[in-house]
């Protein structure tokens, strides 16, 4: 442990963030977005439903749900217990599929169905919050965001380069430190290496180069 903390003591912040880029960027060079989908529609639901639940475990629920339904106008064609009772392995099945249902109809009568490009109309629809939008915004549109979820919350703190006060605080961080250019890319990269290297349960420093090399100095 000496070594790692030798690391810490003598990096600055931003030959911290040139490590983590460098590093991310090697092991990921052409990260995908993890939950199954094919346009900016069946992304946002997807991404809706992963709310306290598991990318896998939606993965495997939107292929059931988009053989009904894959854009607004089909998925106004079911009602609220339809969707619910196709979507509740997901997890907050109650809210999620009246918040489906709701800004699925909210989509033809406001957006002509199509799916906007804003945060601030995503960021009106039931169940969408800020985050959700900034996904959207990011992989479907091109729009630099940093969605911040609990993976890339957890290892901004362990990295030292936010407090872990608040997701907000950290997201402003995130977009502090890292090039803008880089933000969508990064977010992905990140949660990649939280799930393989730097989990929440069951982590293994040792086994966690980056945090070695870069982790604020509480974690030794």
């Amino acid at each position: 442990m000496a070594s790692f903390f030798f690391n810490f003591v003598f990096m600055n912040k931003q030959e911290k963030v040139d490590f983590i880029i460098d590093s991310l960027q090697r092991l990921y060079p052409n990260p995908q977005i993890p939950l199954n989908h094919k346009n900016p529609y069946t992304l946002l639901i997807a991404v809706l439903l992963s709310a306290q639940c598991t990318d896998d475990r939606v993965n495997k629920i939107t292929p059931i749900l988009f053989s009904y339904a894959d854009s607004p106008k089909d998925m106004i064609k079911m009602n609220v217990d339809q969707i619910e009772n196709i979507i509740r392995p997901c997890g907050l099945s109650p809210m999620k599929s009246k918040g489906i249902y709701e800004l699925s109809k909210m989509i033809i009568e406001r957006h002509d169905g199509k799916v906007p490009n804003t945060f601030e109309e995503l960021e009106s629809f039931p169940s969408v919050g800020h985050k959700t939008a900034s996904v959207v915004m990011s992989q479907a549109f091109g729009f630099p965001s940093f969605p911040v979820d609990t993976h890339i919350h957890r290892l901004m703190y362990r990295w030292g380069l936010s407090n872990g006060k608040s997701v907000q605080k950290t997201e402003k961080d995130a977009k502090r430190l890292f090039p803008i250019n880089l933000w969508n890319k990064l977010h992905l990269q990140i949660i990649y290496y939280a799930r393989e290297f730097s989990p929440s349960r069951g982590w293994d420093i040792k086994n966690d180069f980056i945090t070695n090399k870069v982790g604020r100095k509480s974690l030794f």
